[in-house]
């Protein structure tokens, strides 16, 4: 790591050093964003109103929401719209699942019809969020508001695409790692207020030292899994041993495939009653989904645990596709050794699949429980919890554009070498 910070800074690196500089401006840029108000919203609401189940939403967006600024929606209404896509080209549109197999012209469409429906996402939930800041209203008033929180994530994906162009990483990726990364130290000091207190007492020092040391040992817990992966040997029949054992082939199958996916899904979905609710008003039924569904009941935990597993193997096998894999190995003149091309590499893969899923889904589901798990049993703040959905996308977004400075590094390594 450090003989790559150290290669950063050489002087032949300067066009790296840019893309670094561009994107942290960006950065800087949408943080700046999470600071502006909506112009229209009553002041006096601001800190009053309880998040409750949009507090991911909060975090991912660098506490914006908390404060209706105008990026409160982030990027999340783009991220769903992914999802949601993604399923639909499951063949259950046939058209999105034409375009998916026509490589990137087809892509490309989706990526435009993902975008169009981000926006109309935004807008909705723009409408809805409007209500909790903005009460008494007329119809125009919620309308305006939705339309600049609609523009901010509009911009976000615009500079989102400016990022992953000229800047380093997934820009996407890296907007809702910042605005992670940006609660952080308020999350830390939080926490040293109400365990250390106004007086220095040793006793709750001792717990701040260990809060801490538990957060870093979840860090590393996280980078273990999402580092680690099962390598399913490959050869070809139309290569020798000796090439074959040259080129190292193999099929990585990550532990956690399905990334932080599941739980955006899961919470996503125990989300829509208490949306619900909110508008209708109901006493009978905000008390059922507050009792039964929403995650800190524990048959609304359970639930939320439960549909965290389940779309975990539901993604990991929609994303990877034995069916195709076995498929091009076959086309491809590939086999696994020991195992029998066709219907027995097919079960192989999905059984190693199904094995690898269950202990990643099982690890996943522990994460996205520890913070409902600390909260009650702790009397901290909301603000201030313990591993959750926003360290497994830092970890990730993190390892990721270090893999690519890494890539870019070796890359103009290479191309200097050859024309000496």
């Amino acid at each position: 790591m450090f003989a790559t910070i150290k290669q950063i800074f050489n002087a032949n690196n300067k066009d790296l050093r840019k893309k670094i500089g561009f994107t942290l401006m960006a950065l800087f840029i949408f943080k700046l964003g999470t600071t502006i108000v909506v112009p229209v919203i009553d002041k006096n609401a601001l800190g009053v109103n309880s998040l409750g189940f949009l507090q991911l939403l909060n975090v991912m967006g660098g506490g914006a929401l908390e404060k209706f600024s105008i990026f409160s929606l982030g990027v999340m209404p783009y991220i769903t719209a992914s999802i949601i896509m993604q399923l639909l080209e499951m063949d259950i549109i046939p058209y999105f699942s034409e375009l998916s197999k026509e490589g990137y012209t087809g892509r490309a469409k989706l990526n435009m019809y993902t975008r169009i429906f981000g926006i109309i996402l935004a807008f909705v939930q723009g409408y809805i969020f409007s209500f909790n800041y903005v009460s008494g209203a007329s119809v125009m008033t919620y309308v305006e508001c939705a339309t600049i929180l609609t523009a901010g994530t509009a911009f976000l994906l615009w500079i989102g695409d400016r990022i992953t162009e000229k800047g380093i990483g997934n820009g996407i990726s890296l907007l809702i790692m910042a605005g992670i990364l940006s609660s952080l130290p308020t999350m830390f000091y939080q926490a040293w207020t109400e365990m250390v207190g106004t007086s220095v007492a040793v006793m709750g020092i001792v717990k701040f030292i260990i809060f801490v040391i538990v957060y870093f040992a979840i860090v590393v817990g996280i980078v273990y899994e999402e580092l680690a992966e099962r390598r399913i040997p490959i050869q070809y029949a139309n290569r020798s041993a000796g090439t074959m054992m040259g080129n190292s082939n193999y099929i990585p199958f990550k532990l956690n495939s399905a990334s932080v996916i599941p739980v955006i899904f899961a919470s996503a979905l125990i989300t829509i009653p208490s949306v619900i609710a909110a508008l209708i008003k109901n006493t009978n039924f905000t008390n059922f989904v507050n009792n039964y569904i929403n995650y800190t009941s524990v048959t609304g935990f359970i639930l939320y645990i439960a549909v965290i597993i389940l779309f975990s193997y539901f993604y990991t096998f929609l994303e990877l596709k034995p069916d195709e894999m076995v498929e091009n190995l076959q086309k491809n003149g590939g086999y696994i050794p020991g195992v029998r091309p066709g219907d027995e590499t097919l079960k192989f893969i999905k059984s190693t699949l199904y094995r690898l899923t269950f202990v990643g889904s099982i690890g996943l589901s522990i994460l996205a429980a520890l913070p409902i798990i600390f909260g009650n049993l702790t009397n901290l703040s909301s603000s201030v919890t313990i591993g959750g959905t926003g360290l497994l996308i830092v970890v990730g977004v993190a390892l990721e554009t270090y893999k690519q400075m890494e890539s870019l590094l070796v890359t103009r390594s290479y191309t200097r070498a050859t024309r000496r």
